[in-house]
């Protein structure tokens, strides 16, 4: 018996494309907007104050209506003690600006004491923006100074960051 032996075929290298036309999409009749004016916004002026893990982005606005908002609530729904509503005003009181700004803060993290003082940074540092005088009697108050006390973190074989288990003699 004979074998018989099949060539194979070469494939040519380079292959052969097909070139499509692009059709022109449909133009739509565009309908004429009317175009409203943009209202002019408003001036304000923002800083951002931090306590412990506390971020507060403070916004003062010159005009409009005089209110407190902390996260889009009113200063004495947020915060329920009066020590804290007293420590978010007390660089508005010190500068007996209470009524001149309104206020929206925006904060997160931390507790409610350290929010209120995160609150209290923040405007401190929109006022100086104001206003560069304020800067000698906010400072002597100890407002600007951001607390830089954190929580210590931590250890490996403590039960806290310093705490050690109990000793046993036995």
């Amino acid at each position: 018996m004979k074998k018989t032996t099949t060539k194979k075929r070469k494939k040519p290298l380079l292959k052969k494309v097909k070139v499509r036309k692009l059709k022109k999409a449909k133009t739509k009749e565009k309908t004429e907007e009317v175009k409203k004016p943009k209202p002019k916004p408003e001036k304000y002026y923002e800083a951002v104050g931090r306590r412990k893990t506390a971020i507060a982005r403070v916004r003062l606005f010159t005009q409009g209506e005089k209110t407190f908002l902390v996260n889009e609530k009113p200063l004495n729904q947020y915060f329920p003690t009066f020590e804290s509503q007293e420590t978010a005003k007390a660089s508005l009181n010190k500068m007996n600006c209470l009524d001149r700004f309104r206020v929206l803060a925006k904060v997160k993290g931390g507790g409610f004491t350290s929010q209120a003082e995160a609150i209290r940074h923040g405007i401190t540092k929109a006022l100086v923006l104001f206003n560069s005088d304020f800067r000698k009697r906010l400072k002597s108050a100890g407002f600007l100074t951001r607390d830089a006390r954190m929580r210590e973190r931590k250890k490996f074989g403590l039960k806290r960051a310093r705490r050690a288990p109990q000793w046993q003699k036995r």
